[in-house]
C-alpha cells in the first residue's frame, strides 16, 4: 500500500508514531515483531488491504517477536499488516451514562440505542482493595429472597458464589436477588453464555426494568479475551459507583465460562494443563476479580454474587473448588430440591454465610441453628418417616421437625416474581422457631 494512502487512513486515529508488522497468524494468537511493548499492552491490527482493524493484547514477548490475543475474530488479517500500540491502554470509558443500559466489555452500546457519553475513561485492570483498607461488614444487605436473607444472611461487602448444574435454576435467582436487592445500584455481568439468553434475561428474569441496572454482556461466541475482559470490565463498572460512595450490587454469570476463556488464552500460549485442562493462570485470575469486590472505608461497597457452573453437579470441580475458596460465602441449588418442586433450590445445609453470625441479631441466629438442626433431622430419618418405621414420641426433637415440615417447607419456597422485606423475613423465622 502506497505511504501516502496509509497516512491518510491512519488519520485522526490514536496510533502511535512507531509501528510493527504481523509475521504469522493462527485462529487465536498473532504473532509480530518490529514494535517496542510490554506485556499487557493494548495494540491495533490495521489491514494493509481493507479498512478493517482489532484491537489484541500483548501477552507473551519473546526476543523480538510480541505475541498478541485479539479481542476479536482475526478472518481478514495477513502477514504485514501494520500494529500499532495504543496510547490510551486498556481503559473504557465509564459514566453514569451508563446506568438502563445494555454494552459490551468496551461500554459500546449493544441495546441498539444512541451511543454513550459523558463518561470518563478508566483502567479494567486495577489491583483489589488493601486489606487494611477494607471496611468491617457489619451491616445487612437484603435481598428479598427468604431463603437467603433469613438462613444465610448476606452483608454489605460480602462477595458469595451461587453454585448449580445446568438447568437447575441459576438464572431465576439471579433475576430474584437483582429485582429485590436493597442496592441503588445494580451491575450484571453475562459472561460467555448463549446469545440467546441476553434478552430472555432481561425480559424474563428482570421483567424489562433496567432502572440503575447496567447489563454488561460478552457471549460465547466473542473471543476468549473479549470474555476474559468482560468480566474486569463490569467489576469496574461497579468501582466507579462504589467510588461515588454507592452501595453496588454485582453479580456475574458464570466464573465458569470466565475461566474457560483464560484456559483458552494459556492453552494457546502453551501453559500446561492441570485439573479438567485448566492452566495455572485460570486459578491464579479468579482472586484478582473477586478481591476487587467489597466494602472501602470511607467509600461505599460492592457485594457480590458470583454463580459458578460445576458440571456434573461436582462440587471438586477444580473452579469450583478455588471460588469456595475466595469468597465469603456459597449458596449451593440442589437438583433434587427442583426434581420436587421446590423454588429457588437452595440446597441449605450445604450453603453458608461465613459473615452471617456477625451481623444478625441473636434472636435470628438462634431461630436459624434450630431450623438448620430440624431440616437435618429430617433428611437423616426421611426414609424411616416415609414408610411409617418411626414411632411419634421416640425423638421430641425429632417429633418437632415433622411437626413442622410443612412449614419449613414453605419458608424455603418463594415465587420467582415475589419480594419478601427483610424485617418480615426475620419475624417468619423467629416465630416458625418458636
Amino acid at each position: 500500500m502506497p505511504f501516502a494512502s496509509l497516512k491518510e487512513k491512519l488519520a485522526n486515529k490514536n496510533y502511535s508514531v512507531a509501528f510493527g508488522e504481523v509475521v504469522k497468524i493462527n485462529a487465536t494468537v498473532i504473532i509480530a515483531k518490529g514494535l517496542n511493548v510490554s506485556i499487557s499492552d493494548i495494540v491495533k491490527i490495521v489491514s494493509n488491504t481493507t479498512e478493517q482493524e482489532t484491537v489484541g493484547m500483548v501477552t507473551e514477548i519473546d526476543g523480538d517477536l510480541l505475541y498478541i490475543s485479539p479481542f476479536s475474530f482475526v478472518e481478514g488479517f495477513r502477514s504485514g499488516d501494520k500494529v500499532f500500540l495504543d496510547a490510551t491502554g486498556l481503559k473504557i470509558p465509564i459514566g453514569e451514562a451508563l446506568l438502563g443500559r445494555v454494552v459490551d466489555p468496551f461500554m459500546r452500546p449493544v441495546d441498539g440505542k444512541e451511543a454513550i457519553h459523558d463518561s470518563q475513561l478508566r483502567p479494567i485492570i486495577k489491583a483489589p482493595i488493601a486489606a487494611m483498607k477494607r471496611g468491617m461488614i457489619d451491616e445487612v444487605f437484603s435481598v428479598g429472597v427468604k431463603s437467603i436473607d433469613g438462613l444465610l444472611t448476606c452483608g454489605k461487602g460480602q462477595k458469595l458464589g451461587i453454585f448449580a448444574g445446568s438447568g437447575v435454576g441459576k438464572s431465576t435467582l439471579m433475576g430474584m436477588i437483582v429485582r429485590g436487592a436493597d442496592a441503588p445500584i445494580k451491575v450484571v455481568a453475562l459472561i460467555g453464555e448463549r446469545g440467546r439468553e441476553v434478552p430472555e434475561f432481561i425480559e424474563k428474569n428482570l421483567g424489562g426494568d433496567l432502572t440503575n441496572t447496567v447489563v454488561i454482556v460478552a457471549t460465547s461466541d466473542d473471543s476468549p479475551l473479549m470474555r476474559k475482559y468482560g468480566a474486569f470490565a463490569a467489576m469496574s463498572v461497579a468501582e466507579f459507583f462504589k467510588d461515588q460512595g454507592q452501595d453496588v450490587l454485582f453479580i456475574m454469570d458464570s466464573v465458569t465460562r470466565f475461566a474457560m476463556a483464560q484456559r483458552e488464552i494459556g492453552l494457546a500460549l502453551g501453559e500446561p494443563p492441570t485439573s479438567k485442562g485448566y492452566p495455572p493462570s485460570s486459578l491464579t485470575l479468579l482472586p484478582k476479580l473477586m478481591e476487587r469486590a467489597g466494602k472501602e472505608e470511607g467509600k461505599g461497597s460492592i457485594t457480590a454474587f458470583f454463580t459458578v457452573l460445576i458440571e456434573g453437579d461436582d462440587m471438586s470441580d477444580p473452579i469450583a473448588d478455588q471460588s469456595r475458596s475466595i469468597l465469603d460465602g456459597h449458596i449451593v441449588l440442589s437438583r433434587e430440591m427442583t426434581d420436587f418442586g421446590i423454588y429457588p433450590p437452595i440446597h441449605i445445609l450445604n450453603s453458608a454465610s461465613r459473615v452471617m453470625n456477625d451481623i444478625i441479631s441473636q434472636e435470628q441466629f438462634k431461630a436459624v441453628m434450630k431450623f438448620r438442626r430440624l431440616y437435618t433431622l429430617l433428611k437423616e430419618n426421611e426414609v424411616l418417616i416415609r414408610i411409617g418405621a418411626y414411632i411419634k414420641g421416640t425423638d421430641p426433637e425429632l417429633d418437632e421437625a415433622i411437626e413442622k415440615k410443612e412449614a419449613m417447607r414453605q419458608f424455603i419456597s418463594q415465587g420467582a416474581n415475589f419480594y419478601v422485606p427483610f424485617d418480615k423475613t426475620v419475624k417468619d423465622i423467629i416465630e416458625l422457631m418458636l
